[in-house]
């Protein structure tokens, strides 16, 4: 009912009231304050009843609070699950599928790639073999040689 006010804050603003109304002024205040929030509910519900009357019968179970993203989310989608959306969340494997778009953009085989996926460790271990010699990967570690003074450096279509 306070929200965030705890038991401490809450005395604060108790004393602070009698402070400024004073003792004798206090309880005409609150009974105002009450019946303001009061009259603040009762247009709050009326409004509410008005809008369900207007929508008709078909949205005679409709709530306000389904009008909020995150509950209108859970409610139709995740609880409610007729488009197959826990199917396809169960279905999807990311290990797998980033070992295949590695792959594609390597130029290896995939079936080594379900090896890998599989085995669930991700090594990055400097590869120590040259890349003239034989090595299909280039080496990603190895700094290569400054181009000279009139010379473009190489295309690197990763960076772009």
């Amino acid at each position: 009912m306070f929200f965030d006010i705890g038991p401490l804050e809450l005395v604060a603003l108790v004393i602070l009231a009698v402070l400024i109304f004073g003792p004798d002024k206090l309880p005409k205040v609150i009974s105002d304050v009450m019946g303001f929030v009061r009259k603040v509910r009762a247009f709050s519900d009326n409004a509410k009843e008005d809008i369900r009357s207007e929508l008709g019968p078909e949205f005679k179970d409709f709530e306000f609070e389904d009008l909020k993203p995150r509950n209108f989310v859970r409610k139709h989608v995740l609880e409610n699950d007729q488009y197959g959306l826990q199917e396809i969340r169960n279905g999807f494997d990311l290990k797998k599928e980033m070992a295949e778009v590695t792959d594609a953009v390597h130029g290896t085989d995939s079936a080594s790639s379900a090896d890998r996926a599989s085995s669930s460790r991700v090594s990055f271990a400097k590869d120590t073999t040259d890349p003239g010699a034989g090595s299909a990967a280039p080496d990603m570690f190895k700094k290569g040689a400054k181009p000279s003074q009139g010379e473009r450096p190489p295309f690197d279509p990763d960076a772009t």
